[in-house]
C-alpha cells in the first residue's frame, strides 16, 4: 500500500509541475464539486445513513451538503479576487522598486477525513485546496466506508485522477498516507492522532493544518432566558448525536438557574427527538465499539457519585439495538471522571454551577484551549469581558455551531484544539504560497549602498540609521 501511495503521490506532482491552474481551469474544478454535491443527494444520504447505521437525512443535507455547497458558491464567486496579485509598498529607501505578492499553489495536498462528518469535512477541505490551484490526495475514515467509496467513485467522474485522488482504508493506510511528502497536510480528529500525524509529517518538513476537538464550554450568564437557551443548545448537542468536534461538551451555569434548565432542556429534548429509538431524525452512534464507550464514562460517572439522568424517558434494549443514547445531564461529577477529562463525542452532557461568573471563567481558562465556546448572554460589557479573557478557536455568542459554517469566517482551533485555519478566504491562503515580488528600476537607489563603500555610503547609513537627526 506505501508503493501505492508514493506512486500515486508522484503522478500528482508530475501533474502539478506541469503549470499552475488559471482562473477557468479552478472554476471548471469548483463546478465539478458543486454537481457532485447537486446531483448525488440521495447517493450522499444514503451512503452516510448506511455507514452510520441510523443517520439523519436532514442532518446530512443540513450540516454536511449545504454547507459543502455554499462553501464552493462563495469560493466560485471571490476566486478572481483571491488570485489577483496584491501590490505592497516598500521602503522609502529602496524607491522607485515595487513590490506585489502573488499567491501560487502550493503543489499536492493531502486531507485526512475523519468519520463523523465525512462528507463536509472531505468536500471542505477538497474546496479550499482546489480554489487554491493545487491537486489533492484524501484518505477517508475506515469508519465510513460506503461514503468513502462514492467520493472515489465522483471525484473520478468529475475531477479525475490527475486533480484528486481518494484514498480508503484503516489505521495502517492512514500511517502511511500521513507519512508521504505532501506539499500540505490537513489533519481533522483527534488531539492524541493529531500529535502521531504531526511527527510523521515533520520527517518530510511538510507543513500541518489540525483540526482537531477539546472540550467545548457552554456558559450561561446568570439569569439568561432559559426557554430561549434550550433550543440552540439541545440543537447543537445532539446534531450528529453530539458526535461533532464543536458541540457543546460541558455547560455551566448559576446555581440559582439549575432547576429551570433542567425543566427546559428535558421538555425541549423531548420536543426535538420523541421516541429516539425510533426517529429517524435522530443519530446513532458510529458503531459499537464507540457506543460502549459512552456507556462506560456514564456509568463511571455514576458510580463515583455523579447525578446521571435522561432527559427522556426510552426503551432501553431498543436504544441499544438502535445503538441510540439520549441526551444525558450528568452532575456532580469528580473531577477524575472521564467525562470531565475527555472530548465526550456523543450526547452525555455534564453540568457544572457556578456562584460568580468569574469563577466560571477561571474554570474555562484553567482547561486546555477548546476548538469552540458558547455563551449566551445579553450584556455588552459581560460578552466583551468573555471575549477578552477567554482563548479558543471560534465564538458564538447566544447560538451553537453556527461560526462553523460562516465561510466568510476562518475555522480552526489553538493549542490543543489545533493550528492552522481553512474555509473561505483563509483556506485559500493555507493552501497557497505567498509569492513575494519585487521589480527594481532602472533608477534604483540601492545601487548607492554597493561596494566599493565610499564617504557616500557613510552619509547616507547616518542618515538611515538615524543618526544625522
Amino acid at each position: 500500500m506505501a508503493d501505492s501511495l508514493r506512486a500515486s503521490l508522484g503522478q500528482l506532482q508530475q501533474q502539478a509541475a506541469a503549470g499552475w491552474p488559471d482562473l477557468a481551469t479552478r472554476r471548471r474544478w469548483l463546478d465539478g464539486l458543486a454537481r457532485m454535491i447537486r446531483d448525488h443527494q440521495a447517493e450522499w444520504v444514503a451512503a452516510v445513513d448506511a455507514d452510520f447505521g441510523g443517520r439523519s437525512a436532514v442532518e446530512t443535507r443540513l450540516a454536511e451538503l449545504f454547507p459543502s455547497l455554499e462553501a464552493v458558491t462563495l469560493a466560485r464567486r471571490k476566486l478572481r479576487g483571491w488570485m489577483r496579485p496584491q501590490r505592497r509598498g516598500t521602503s522609502i529607501w529602496f524607491w522607485p522598486a515595487r513590490a506585489e505578492v502573488r499567491p501560487l499553489p502550493l503543489g499536492v495536498v493531502g486531507v485526512i477525513v475523519p468519520w463523523n462528518y465525512p462528507v463536509f469535512l472531505s468536500l471542505g477541505p477538497l474546496v479550499s485546496a482546489l480554489a487554491a490551484g493545487n491537486r489533492v490526495m484524501v484518505k477517508m475514515s475506515e469508519l465510513t466506508p460506503r461514503t468513502g467509496a462514492l467520493l472515489e467513485r465522483l471525484c473520478q467522474r468529475y475531477l479525475g485522477p490527475d486533480v484528486v485522488r481518494v484514498v480508503n482504508g484503516d489505521a495502517d493506510v492512514a500511517a502511511a498516507f500521513a507519512a508521504l511528502p505532501f506539499d500540505h497536510l490537513l489533519f481533522t480528529g483527534s488531539t492524541r492522532v493529531g500529535r502521531m500525524v504531526m511527527q510523521a509529517a515533520a520527517a518530510n518538513l511538510t507543513p500541518v493544518t489540525l483540526e482537531l476537538g477539546g472540550k467545548c464550554p457552554l456558559l450561561l450568564a446568570p439569569g439568561f432566558d432559559m426557554a430561549r437557551a434550550v433550543g440552540s443548545i439541545v440543537a447543537g448537542k445532539l446534531l450528529n448525536a453530539g458526535q461533532t468536534c464543536v458541540a457543546p461538551d460541558y455547560v455551566l451555569l448559576h446555581e440559582r438557574d439549575r432547576d429551570a434548565f433542567v425543566a427546559a432542556i428535558r421538555q425541549q429534548a423531548l420536543r426535538a427527538y420523541p421516541q429516539p429509538a425510533a426517529n429517524p431524525d435522530y443519530t446513532a452512534i458510529i458503531n459499537q465499539a464507540h457506543y460502549s464507550r459512552l456507556v462506560a464514562w456514564r456509568e463511571q460517572a455514576r458510580e463515583l457519585g455523579a447525578r446521571v439522568e435522561a432527559m427522556c424517558e426510552q426503551d432501553d434494549a431498543a436504544m441499544a439495538a438502535a445503538r441510540k443514547l439520549p441526551l444525558t445531564l450528568i452532575e456532580n461529577a469528580p473531577p477524575q471522571a472521564t467525562v470531565m477529562q475527555e472530548e465526550i463525542f456523543g450526547p452525555l452532557l455534564p453540568v457544572i454551577t457556578y456562584r460568580e461568573f468569574d469563577a466560571a471563567l477561571a474554570h474555562i481558562n484553567a482547561r486546555p484551549r477548546p476548538l469552540a465556546l458558547y455563551l449566551f448572554d445579553d450584556d455588552a460589557a459581560r460578552i466583551e469581558q468573555v471575549l477578552r479573557s477567554t482563548r479558543c478557536g471560534g465564538v458564538t455568542v447566544n447560538d451553537t455551531l453556527l461560526h462553523v459554517v460562516q465561510d466568510q469566517l476562518p475555522f480552526g482551533g489553538i493549542g490543543p484544539s489545533g493550528m492552522g485555519h481553512y474555509h473561505g478566504h483563509e483556506g485559500f491562503l493555507t493552501f497557497s504560497k505567498l509569492l513575494p515580488v519585487l521589480r527594481q528600476s532602472r533608477l534604483a537607489g540601492a545601487v548607492l549602498t554597493r561596494p566599493p563603500h565610499g564617504s557616500v555610503v557613510q552619509r547616507l547609513l547616518r542618515l538611515m540609521l538615524g543618526e544625522m537627526q
